[in-house]
């Protein structure tokens, strides 16, 4: 696990294990905020041991940017504590993420250090959840396009947004909505801020936000007119093996080389919008 202080008691977390996923600490005089957990036990706990050992504050909350597993099995390890989510991400958890645990175990028993899923107790569809804790204030507030269930959290003083998936090196769109994460995104770039950190990868530093901010959205107008143009040719696949990753605008060896198979995805699933669309 690596561990980064990227503002006065605010921690970035990213697993050395699976797909750079991310998780961040709000230390306060009295008690934590946790935003997502990571994927894998045994990183989790050291990262709790970190918080609640070294640092010798307890873990008050704990805030879900999104229902898949690698965000949300870490609830688990932090009992007593109050999970925070999207109303739909607790629908979604419910529906999937039992069976991903089991999933999980079977691959690797690792995992059977999970009882069971640890669901939200407090949840929002719209609108901004704040939380004081010690001078900052921290709001909490959908930010859908990846997957209709995402949230981001901003430290408002320091400008800090844990974004989820909602920002990924590489936008995901397999569970959601091209036109939405383009306005998610847009509407980051506006917030003056100095730190984005990102669901999975690296902090996105304040020189570098706009930029970041415009490259995704280029990326997601790029494969729109790459599966426009498929869905109208009689072997899609011509066109599609033309929009390689780097014609769209991005790097392969982001997250480790994962980002091919998340573009690869993304591709084929706007193909088969756009075909439907046609129909």
């Amino acid at each position: 696990m690596i561990r980064e202080r990227i503002a006065d008691n605010v921690y970035w977390f990213q697993s050395e294990i699976y797909a750079q996923v991310t998780a961040g600490a709000i230390i306060g005089p009295e008690w934590v905020i946790m935003v997502d957990t990571l994927a894998v036990p045994d990183e989790t706990l050291e990262m709790r041991s970190y918080i609640e050992d070294t640092l010798n504050v307890p873990v008050r909350y704990v805030i879900n940017t999104i229902y898949h597993a690698d965000h949300t099995f870490g609830n688990y390890f932090f009992p007593g504590a109050t999970i925070i989510g999207h109303t739909l991400c607790r629908e979604m958890m419910a529906e999937n993420n039992a069976q991903t645990l089991q999933n999980a175990k079977t691959q690797d028993g690792i995992f059977e250090k999970i009882d069971h899923i640890v669901m939200p107790d407090i949840t929002l569809s719209d609108g901004e959840l704040s939380i004081g804790i010690g001078k900052r204030n921290v709001s909490i507030f959908p930010t859908p396009g990846a997957s209709d269930d995402g949230l981001s959290v901003l430290i408002k003083e320091d400008r800090v947004l844990f974004a989820g998936d909602a920002f990924l090196p590489v936008p995901n769109i397999v569970e959601g909505d091209v036109d939405q994460l383009k306005q998610t995104i847009g509407s980051f770039a506006e917030l003056g801020l100095e730190n984005i950190v990102q669901g999975h990868g690296d902090v996105i530093l304040r020189g570098e936000i706009v930029n970041a901010c415009q490259d995704n959205i280029e990326y997601l107008e790029t494969i729109e007119i790459y599966a426009e143009k498929a869905a109208k040719k009689k072997n899609p696949l011509d066109v599609l093996d033309e929009a390689t990753i780097e014609e769209c605008g991005k790097s392969r060896v982001l997250l480790a080389g994962l980002v091919e198979e998340l573009h690869q995805r993304n591709l084929s699933v706007l193909t088969q919008r756009a075909l439907e669309r046609n129909e």
